[in-house]
């Protein structure tokens, strides 16, 4: 098994998005060195079964499965945990109180999350429930910033007790800022600000990032968890780069 970078030990921590349901995209990544994906329920299709799958190819190759989540509703949450998922990418958190509202939704002890001693979270019955539930208190929680009024409670939200880290929306930030640039410098801005609210929280400072390029760059300015690209684009970009460079290929096939 791998040795892994962990989140919330604010090391740095490289990810992708799975955007794909075959559970095989998961169980390849986790043959490479990433130290974990995101299984994206917000702009994929994932139902519940499909992210069961995708639990499942995780736990084989050994590679921790977050999943971002299409909205912060109790039975969401549960259900997502309940398959064993090792964390939540929470997108739309806009202030200290939602995030209060899903740490609750996520945590048994001082927290609303439902228990049942059967599903996969809980070793489908082995674990003792004093274990089930201290295992499941580790859930990691990443709160997605993509809004001014995020930026304006960064701090505030990084700082709330079950906040693991702050995962900058960068596209959806420009967004709602009314912007269609997310380089632009007022995005740039409100990127510092939620970084800087990170490193004061002692929390990780996450974002997407399409490429190593842009991973490099904010990893001088302060981010320590990139979740960079996706499956689909990474298998559309080697792809490519290989048609691209076949040309003596092609032109032995003359």
């Amino acid at each position: 098994m791998k040795t892994r970078g962990h989140i919330r030990q604010r090391e740095l921590t490289l990810g992708t998005f799975v955007k794909t349901d075959s559970p095989q995209i998961t169980e390849i990544l986790g043959t490479t060195d990433l130290d974990f994906v995101v299984v994206d329920a917000e702009h994929a299709p994932f139902d519940r079964l499909a992210l069961d799958r995708h639990m499942m190819a995780g736990r084989a190759s050994g590679i921790p499965v977050l999943v971002r989540i299409p909205d912060t509703a109790p039975a969401t949450i549960q259900s997502v945990l309940d398959l064993g998922a090792a964390g939540l990418l929470v997108p739309r958190v806009d202030s200290a109180a939602q995030a209060r509202e899903v740490v609750s939704r996520a945590r048994y002890r001082q927290g609303s999350r439902g228990f049942s001693i059967s599903p996969r979270c809980a070793g489908y019955g082995t674990l003792r429930m004093a274990d089930a539930l201290d295992a499941g208190d580790q859930t990691l929680i990443l709160c997605q910033i993509e809004s001014p009024d995020g930026v304006t409670e960064a701090f505030d939200i990084a700082s709330t007790p079950g906040v693991d880290g702050l995962f900058i929306g960068r596209a959806d930030l420009a967004l709602s800022m009314g912007l269609d640039d997310n380089r632009a410098p007022a995005v740039s801005e409100a990127c510092d600000r939620i970084i800087e609210a990170a490193k004061a929280a002692g929390v990780s400072a996450a974002m997407f990032v399409p490429n190593e390029a842009e991973a490099i760059a904010f990893r001088g300015r302060g981010i320590d968890c990139f979740v960079v690209s996706s499956d689909q684009s990474l298998l559309r970009q080697a792809t490519q780069q290989f048609a691209a460079a076949s040309t003596a290929l092609r032109q032995s096939a003359r």
